[in-house]
């Protein structure tokens, strides 16, 4: 049995009938066909699969599909107006802020409710913003260097 979701991912409106537990990262994946949205540990654990809905982020690997009918989410994908990238995918970029980048999507997803919240954070709040998502690479610095720069690019 299957059951009617609607859904806006990143602007798009989505009316399908889905498994009743189908996961959101999936319906992002599959149903929308956008891959930005990383599938890793499956567990909630590393932050790979953060989107926001509704403006708030989440792990996309936590959420029914079912339970997010009725939202709007948006994906690492959509952030950027098409053209340009968004102050936040532009300054990992200029920062160095990924290596892999595979973690990437959700610390920008993350990122971006932070600094939607708290438009001028400072270090520490930037980690604590950060927390919950897990990046094997870097060691942080240089993530939390895009961040202030995105920031200040952003007005905070």
């Amino acid at each position: 049995m299957k059951v009617p979701v609607d859904i806006t991912v990143n602007g798009c409106a989505y009316s399908e009938e889905v498994e009743p537990r189908q996961l959101l990262v999936h319906f992002i994946r599959e149903n929308a066909a956008l891959t930005g949205t990383k599938i890793a540990c499956d567990t909630s654990q590393c932050g790979s699969c953060t989107v926001t809905m509704d403006g708030v982020s989440v792990k996309s690997c936590t959420v029914l599909t079912a339970q997010a009918s009725g939202s709007c989410i948006t994906t690492v994908e959509g952030l950027s107006d098409g053209v340009e990238l968004h102050p936040l995918q532009e300054a990992f970029w200029n920062n160095h802020g990924l290596q892999c980048g595979f973690c990437t999507p959700g610390m920008i997803m993350a990122a971006s409710e932070l600094l939607r919240t708290n438009p001028d954070p400072s270090r520490e709040e930037i980690r604590e913003g950060l927390e919950g998502n897990i990046c094997r690479c870097t060691g942080y610095q240089n993530i939390v260097l895009a961040v202030e720069d995105a920031a200040r690019a952003m007005g905070g």
